[in-house]
């Protein structure tokens, strides 16, 4: 059985400004920084050690995996964000109640569909190709939170309304069936972090 670590990125300056970011990109703030610290003591207090990993090709991501771990580690684009097209870069409150659906197709974007299609192919390749039995994936919230529903027959755990920076999925990947199998949601306490 493969498990998969599925991580949000840290904090970004447009997270921190409210503003849309799909596939444009900003950098970690240094509270951001400080929350992938904190992820990376869970893992080590827990004495979890990553096979491999792998981010999306967004320096958000990466950024935070570097913190994480010091080992080699592949990008993807298929591990990308939601592409929010012409609401790259806006005021978050524009966003339409979730879940998105086609919404930003309108606006040169993806469907949710699209979204989920992409990611779950990234993910498949990640959990079929690997030679390893524990793996790190950082990527984003809008794309994680569509795996999580394409996946959720599988789960009796609940979609998230809302991943916080740095929160966990761990998946276990069932390789006869093919099947991603949600196992634990893990969410920081951030409270002491400024």
């Amino acid at each position: 059985m493969t498990t998969i670590y599925l991580m949000r990125h840290g904090e970004t300056l447009f997270n921190r400004l409210h503003k849309k970011q799909g596939w444009c990109d900003s950098p970690l703030t240094q509270l951001g920084i400080q929350q992938a610290l904190v992820a990376k003591k869970y893992f080590k207090n827990n004495e979890i050690t990553f096979d491999e990993a792998f981010c999306s090709t967004a320096e958000r991501a990466s950024d935070t995996l570097e913190i994480i771990t010091p080992q080699p580690y592949t990008r993807l684009k298929g591990l990308k964000e939601w592409n929010f097209g012409r609401y790259e870069g806006q005021d978050e409150f524009l966003n339409p109640p979730q879940p998105y659906g086609d919404f930003f197709k309108t606006f040169e974007g993806e469907g949710e569909t699209e979204v989920q299609e992409r990611f779950n192919a990234a993910m498949l390749k990640i959990a079929k190709e690997t030679t390893g039995q524990q793996i790190l994936v950082v990527a984003h919230a809008a794309a994680i939170r569509a795996f999580m529903r394409l996946w959720e027959h599988t789960t009796e755990i609940p979609s998230l309304k809302r991943l916080t920076n740095c929160g966990i999925l761990r998946f276990d990947f069932d390789s006869e069936q093919e099947q991603f199998h949600l196992q634990e949601v893990v969410e920081h306490d951030f409270s002491n972090l400024h």
